[in-house]
């Protein structure tokens, strides 16, 4: 007689979990079964309680997209969830089984941008795009041959790294003093590749040997001094929480502001390197002007506290009237400085920017060549017909963009 099979427990809901308190409704539409079935363990596992049905316990609607989401919910029941407009998050990403292999090739996608060579640092930001969402733990590179991004070369990359722990390749890297000398100064903020070669050829090699270089920008100083900080990860929480205090400042100033926390966050990573922050207003014309009094009161608050970039063309109708912030802010009640980016679009095309600033790259690239291989130019300020260069070089942009409103109909 066959022994009895033993049923398989639930996962048990950990109270310190990141979501925690949440009680979940998850739309199904264009998720896959085993998909929907990972998002239900990891949610309960991380804290929160999955509702079968729409319900007035729910706090949280989880959609793989907008469109998704609309389509289920309609206008006064969306209105009535905290924060609606601008948490528009992307699917939850399940924790990287793989981080052996991802870790590795992130140094490298560092090294390779540090040496100024685009191409390869992108081969391999690929090749993570592609290895951290997988649902098992890689343990032959035969289990991914077929997967796209994954060449023969990094085929080899990943079978050495599941072999043996590392990659000669990376090794050959970090022992050459030129390359890490580059890779070092590459990720100061404000300094790119040509200005980290000359700074290495000066005779530079530490971080504080810059400290006394007098031709460094007031931005790279910034960058040098906070060096650590930035590079210090913000957790999920902590990113939802700025995002909430941003929104009320926001409302605060004028009403009816959209502000939407995009980059990994948006894409449903546990923790960011910075917050992107996209901004406009529903009217087309309040977002005018609105960045320089957002930005003053957010410094009265000490929320900001380094400034980076910061350019204003909505007033003044140019560069597609988009405004542009860059800078340092602190979680409330700490020192610790984050980098933080505004961009306030117009209405218009928001959308374009919204697409542009949630990401990832990999998604962007792909983008604008789907759009260069129809004819057009695609950037975060809308979609144009491509002017014909001549000698069949790709042409320029033209003037006049699409009209497109959302994310599903770019």
């Amino acid at each position: 007689m066959a022994p009895k099979r033993t049923k398989r427990k639930s996962p048990s809901p950990d109270p310190q979990g990141m979501f925690a308190g949440m009680t979940v409704f998850l739309i199904e539409d264009g998720v896959q079964s085993l998909r929907l079935q990972i998002w239900k363990q990891k949610l309960v596992q991380m804290g929160a309680k999955v509702e079968t049905q729409l319900s007035e316990k729910v706090s949280h609607v989880f959609a793989i997209s907008s469109d998704a989401l609309f389509h289920h919910v309609d206008d006064d029941r969306l209105a009535r969830f905290k924060g609606v407009g601008m948490q528009m998050s992307f699917q939850y990403s399940p924790p990287d089984l793989n981080k052996g292999i991802t870790e590795i090739f992130g140094k490298l996608v560092n090294i390779y941008r540090a040496l100024g060579d685009d191409r390869r640092s992108f081969s391999y930001y690929k090749a993570i795009a592609v290895v951290e969402k997988l649902p098992f733990k890689v343990e032959s590179a035969d289990q991914v041959k077929d997967l796209p991004g994954i060449g023969k070369s990094m085929q080899d990359h990943i079978q050495e790294i599941v072999t043996t722990g590392k990659l000669s390749k990376l090794e050959q890297f970090e022992t050459d003093e030129k390359v890490k000398t580059i890779t070092l100064f590459g990720e100061v903020w404000g300094i790119g590749p040509a200005t980290a070669l000359k700074l290495y050829e000066k005779g530079h090699r530490t971080l504080d040997d810059l400290k006394n270089e007098d031709s460094l920008t007031n931005a790279q100083v910034i960058g040098l001094k906070y060096f650590d900080d930035i590079k210090t990860r913000i957790p999920r929480h902590e990113a939802q929480e700025m995002e909430l205090v941003l929104q009320k400042v926001a409302e605060d100033i004028i009403p009816g502001m959209v502000v939407v926390c995009g980059g990994s966050y948006r894409r449903g990573k546990a923790s960011c390197g910075d917050l992107d922050i996209v901004i406009t207003h529903p009217d087309g014309k309040s977002h005018k002007g609105f960045l320089q009094n957002y930005v003053k009161r957010l410094k009265e608050m000490k929320l900001l506290r380094e400034d980076l970039i910061f350019s204003t063309h909505s007033e003044e109708g140019t560069d597609s009237g988009v405004d542009t912030y860059f800078g340092l802010c602190t979680y409330p009640g700490r020192e610790l400085r984050h980098r933080i980016d505004f961009k306030v679009y117009p209405r218009d095309i928001y959308a374009f920017g919204l697409i542009a600033w949630t990401g990832n790259d990999v998604l962007n690239r792909r983008l604008r060549l789907l759009a260069e291989s129809k004819g057009y130019r695609l950037d975060d300020t809308g979609l144009f017909p491509a002017t014909h260069g001549s000698g069949g070089k790709r042409g320029s942009r033209g003037t006049a963009s699409l009209k497109l409103e959302t994310e599903g109909g770019v």
